[in-house]
């Protein structure tokens, strides 16, 4: 009796630290790295960065995400990374990008009225991916590829 096996899907989401300033080469540097890697491994997503830190959702079949984990837990560029959300997906919430840009600038009124006080390190992974898509629903800022 043969046993087809299906790959799970898992979303992931972090939020770290930047070691160093946020410039748009290390920005453009991490978004195209992510994109190519992202589409051969056929992972989807979206990266929002400013105010110092990074959140990043990652949505794929198990075994690649947690390996991209991995490498983002060793790479030089961040600091402080923790797991916000881990958990298996029927279906993908950010399936149009192999890696979608957000840039949360705390100086955007809409981060101000909307999310005065946000604080990634203290809020729930189901906050930070709610934030993420209102954030994309009300027109912030996104470069796709």
């Amino acid at each position: 009796m043969s046993t087809m096996s299906r790959a799970v899907n898992v979303q992931l989401v972090y939020v770290s630290r930047a070691k160093a300033p946020q410039t748009t080469t290390v920005t453009t540097s991490i978004l195209l790295q992510a994109q190519v890697h992202n589409q051969v491994s056929g992972i989807t997503g979206l990266l929002c960065q400013g105010q110092g830190f990074y959140l990043q959702v990652l949505e794929g079949e198990r075994s690649k995400v947690n390996a991209l984990f991995q490498r983002i837990c060793l790479d030089t560029r961040h600091k402080e990374v923790e797991l916000l959300r881990y958990e298996e997906i029927s279906k993908r919430q950010f399936n149009l990008w192999s890696m979608a840009l957000v840039k949360l600038s705390a100086d955007d009124p809409m981060v101000k009225m909307q999310h005065p006080q946000f604080d990634p390190y203290s809020a729930s992974g189901e906050q930070v991916v709610a934030l993420l898509t209102h954030l994309i629903e009300s027109g912030q800022p996104i470069t796709a590829p």
